[in-house]
């Protein structure tokens, strides 16, 4: 009998998983198992097109290879335990599947504010429901929108809810800057100004500790007391990784799945994590595992993943050097862009201006050690291009080679 592959998680790298075992050869079944009834899909435009009604799901939905054509789909369905010692996995409707090798693909889901205060009028923006349900409450005449979080997600949909006409948008942070962890001071400041000047408003620099209300939220509570009227509240505040499911099984669980340098996990050869989901070392810049939530990685870790787990499943060895992705991002708001390739945030410590000025188009360069570690680009085509020229001397050889 053919060995059997479970792919826990069907967005986008539990599909790029599938169709990477494939691309190395692997022609034993594949089952994926996803929580949404929905085929994956793109998610990056939901804090975007989505909302502001320019993109419908047609356009979203990603189109799976002719090579994964025979993989059995368990669409709405939803993994909640597994026994790595026997290999099975349990799904809500108490079906257990057994598999010969299992890919962790069950990314992330909003973190929720614990703050007291009414839950109706607080969204989130993580699956296709959130945007549909999010979008209908921005356009209702006159909003008065809150976004609490000033990471990528929470700078998208503020500058989303002025494009469709806010009467207020505001975005909270407890941070003096938005997206000061990935961008550091410089560009943060930066992308401060060019918010502001496009009517945004920021509450910085105090945690949000309440929401006013009876039924449904009219307000925020800051812990400075400052009070922010409010309609709509989107909760921007991170993510949580779904690895619940995994309990018991002695995985290192602390922030997603801890694997070796090839997305294995636990020591189990038979077991790999791709996507968000994924904490692993990277190879080109230090040996400390990391989660990475961009839009490269679940293509990236699908594609190292595939090829260690078929080679287990075959029993011909691996041999491949450690894993070494050049992260990228971007970030879409109002009209300028956000552009990075490698690994900006730890490099915050010695941001160099390369091209360009705070108030134009921006081009930064991260060092550590004297190193280059990442560029980002704020501002229009050029400046985004000029970022992609130093992708050449950010794949040098890895700092690391073992």
């Amino acid at each position: 009998m053919d060995a059997t592959v479970v792919v826990a998680g069907a967005s986008m790298a539990g599909l790029r998983a599938a169709e990477q075992l494939r691309a190395v050869g692997w022609t034993g079944p594949i089952t994926l198992v996803g929580d949404e009834p929905h085929m994956p899909y793109n998610r990056p435009p939901l804090s975007k097109g989505v909302l502001a009604g320019r993109a419908a799901f047609e356009s979203l939905a990603l189109r799976p290879r002719a090579s994964v054509s025979d993989v059995r789909w368990r669409l709405g369905r939803r993994v909640v335990g597994a026994d790595l010692d026997r290999r099975a996995v349990a799904l809500d409707n108490g079906e257990t599947l057994p598999y010969d090798g299992l890919v962790v693909a069950t990314g992330m889901r909003p973190r929720r504010l614990g703050c007291p205060g009414p839950v109706t009028g607080r969204h989130t923006v993580r699956t296709l429901a959130d945007a549909r349900g999010l979008r209908e409450a921005l356009t209702r005449p006159n909003a008065r929108v809150v976004v609490v979080g000033a990471g990528f997600i929470g700078c998208e949909v503020a500058a989303t809810a002025v494009a469709l006409g806010a009467a207020e948008v505001t975005v909270a942070d407890p941070m003096p800057l938005p997206m000061a962890g990935p961008l550091g001071e410089l560009l943060a400041t930066a992308l401060l100004r060019r918010h502001q000047r496009r009517g945004v408003r920021f509450a910085l620099g105090s945690a949000v500790t309440a929401f006013t209300g009876q039924d449904r939220v009219d307000g925020v509570v800051l812990a400075d007391g400052t009070v922010l009227d409010a309609d709509v509240v989107v909760e921007s505040v991170g993510s949580v990784a779904n690895t619940e499911w995994l309990d018991g099984n002695g995985l290192d669980l602390t922030d997603g799945v801890l694997t070796d340098e090839h997305l294995r996990a636990g020591g189990r050869p038979e077991v790999v994590a791709v996507g968000d989901v994924a904490r692993f070392p990277n190879a080109r810049y230090d040996r400390v595992p990391r989660r990475v939530e961009h839009w490269s990685i679940p293509t990236d870790t699908a594609r190292h993943a595939a090829r260690v787990l078929a080679a287990h499943l075959t029993g011909t060895g691996a041999g491949l050097a450690p894993f070494a992705p050049l992260p990228t991002f971007w970030s879409d708001q109002h009209d300028f862009r956000i552009q990075s390739f490698g690994a900006p945030a730890l490099g915050t410590g010695d941001v160099r201006v390369l091209d360009g000025d705070p108030d134009g188009d921006l081009l930064a360069g991260y060092h550590t050690g004297g190193r280059l570690v990442g560029v980002v680009a704020l501002g229009g085509p050029a400046a985004a291009a000029a970022a992609a020229r130093h992708r050449t001397e950010l794949l040098k050889p890895p700092a690391l080679t073992a």
